[in-house]
């Protein structure tokens, strides 16, 4: 008995939307898609952007693919939002690793703003107040902010002129390395100030 072989089924295609894509150099790489390139691109009219493209170009999709093939380049979804949206033509890969060293430069210029307490009572005695003055000194230097506190506790918010003058003398002790961000502010039974290190002149 003759065995027939059926022939393989064709691959389907692994390029974005439309098959007559193939000719254009946009494999885009896995996992990574945050922009629609060429025949994703679902609008009918685009303005396109880029070198060697004239200013305020709004031209319908298909005549935008044909420039960036003949570019030899792609045709990238910059802002799908606007109307009509903004397409760039560029090069994918080019265009994908400016964007991730524009997203690293961005991340390392954000510090992370750690925020110290100090706790006050009221009745803060001097030696507890300059221990904890020290304290704040240290944290400032390492470029922290500190949220100095008084705590009324029962009949103690009598006090809470006493508590405001406290922590306003702890911001003059310490105007030569912090600027006050927030004045003195009451919140309940607690009075809250915030200080910010200065910076380096």
């Amino acid at each position: 008995m003759a065995i027939t072989q059926k022939p393989f089924p064709p691959r389907p295609y692994q390029g974005g939307g439309n098959q007559n894509n193939a000719g254009l150099r946009n494999k885009r790489p896995e996992k990574e898609n945050p922009n629609r390139i060429n025949h994703e691109i679902t609008a009918p009219m685009v303005r396109v952007v880029g070198e060697n493209v004239e200013p305020n170009l709004v031209i319908p999709i298909r005549q935008a693919i044909a420039m960036a093939e003949q570019m030899e380049l792609d045709l990238i979804e910059i802002s799908p939002k606007a109307d009509p949206p903004v397409c760039r033509i560029a090069d994918y890969q080019k265009f994908l690793y400016q964007q991730k060293r524009k997203a690293k430069e961005i991340k390392a210029k954000q510090v992370k703003v750690v925020v110290k307490e100090i706790r006050f009572g009221p009745q803060t005695d001097d030696h507890d107040y300059n221990f904890k003055l020290k304290h704040a000194e240290n944290f400032l230097n390492e470029g922290a902010k500190v949220k100095a506190y008084v705590v009324f506790r029962g009949r103690s918010i009598v006090f809470k002129e006493q508590g405001e003058i406290l922590l306003l003398r702890f911001a003059t002790d310490l105007e030569n390395i912090a600027k006050v961000e927030m004045m003195p502010k009451l919140d309940g039974k607690k009075m809250n100030m915030i200080l910010a290190p200065k910076g380096k002149k």
